[in-house]
């Protein structure tokens, strides 16, 4: 037996902060234009990484917003929930482009490192600077948003990276300017490559875990459970399954044994009221669906899961 509700149409949470992200994207491509350009009239090998950094960003923060634009289409009897999983799927994409960026940013760095370039450092700080500025301005438009979903979390990681790159090439720059050592270039584009990977990683295993139907994080199925069959008529659980259809988004079925009672005084509706508003009370799982079953039912499914 499921319960009939009309799940009506709801933005996503990416979908509702679609102007910072958009505000982002701006930003991103000014100072993509503006790095490339300082790159090639100082030759810091530094700022073209940022760039590449920050072009990589772009691109990530583009298709998060153009994942919140395809999560916004109501859904339909060919996809039951829309285009929400464009979101993750973004994600996991935004992650391979940066793990990419990050191994070719070291690597350049390293064959810098044997053999320097000339640097101009003065250019080099000037362009870092304006870098900086867009970045810090980025980071105030997602910083109230940085929370809401998975994309919006990357979005953000990306842009505060950013920042801290640009930071790095100040650095250089002024490492360069008073000792003339232009080998601090190739340092600061392999700690930029250093930087990138890990967080690239940890996007795409938090986004590989959504693909695959994980158990989201901070939900215990076992508490559930708990607080299920403490309800009352209700006699056990089974078939207990729990994950995310798209950040902001869980999904849980399960099947309900309760007393054969509730199939024949009425009460299952009910029971299955009580289900519901458990689970969006105590776990902020709103989307579930449950079937009945008198006690016994398991016996003639196959198999059985927990």
């Amino acid at each position: 037996m499921g319960h009939d509700h009309e799940h009506g149409h709801q933005m996503t949470a990416t979908g509702r902060h679609r102007r910072a992200l958009a505000g982002a994207l701006g930003i991103a491509a000014v100072i993509f234009a503006v790095e490339v350009a300082g790159a090639l009239i100082t030759g810091s090998l530094a700022l073209l990484a940022d760039a590449g950094h920050v072009l990589a960003d772009a691109g990530g923060v583009a298709l998060a917003l153009g994942a919140a634009l395809l999560a916004g289409r109501p859904a339909s009897a060919r996809r039951t929930f829309g285009w929400a999983r464009a979101e993750i799927l973004a994600a996991a994409v935004n992650g391979l482009i940066l793990a990419g960026m990050g191994v070719y940013v070291f690597v350049e760095g390293v064959r810098r490192l044997v053999e320097p370039a000339e640097v101009e450092p003065g250019g080099m700080a000037v362009f870092g600077a304006i870098g900086l500025a867009g970045n810090l301005a980025a980071v105030a438009l997602l910083f109230r948003a940085r929370n809401a979903s998975l994309n919006l979390r990357g979005a953000f990681l990306e842009v505060a990276t950013d920042t801290a790159t640009s930071v790095g090439v100040l650095a250089a720059a002024a490492v360069i300017a008073v000792t003339g050592f232009t080998r601090a270039d190739a340092i600061v584009s392999i700690l930029i490559g250093l930087v990138i990977a890990p967080r690239a990683l940890r996007l795409l295993r938090e986004a590989v875990n959504v693909l695959l139907e994980a158990t989201p994080a901070g939900v215990d199925p076992e508490q559930i459970r708990a607080h299920i069959t403490e309800l009352d008529r209700v006699l056990g659980v089974h078939d207990l399954h729990v994950h995310t259809v798209t950040s902001g988004l869980p999904v849980l079925t399960a099947h309900v044994v309760v007393d054969d009672s509730c199939f024949h005084d009425g009460h299952a509706p009910q029971v299955l009221d009580a289900l519901q508003a458990c689970l969006a009370g105590h776990f902020d799982v709103e989307h579930s669906t449950f079937q009945l079953e008198p006690a016994g039912h398991a016996n003639h499914e196959h198999p059985v899961h927990p």
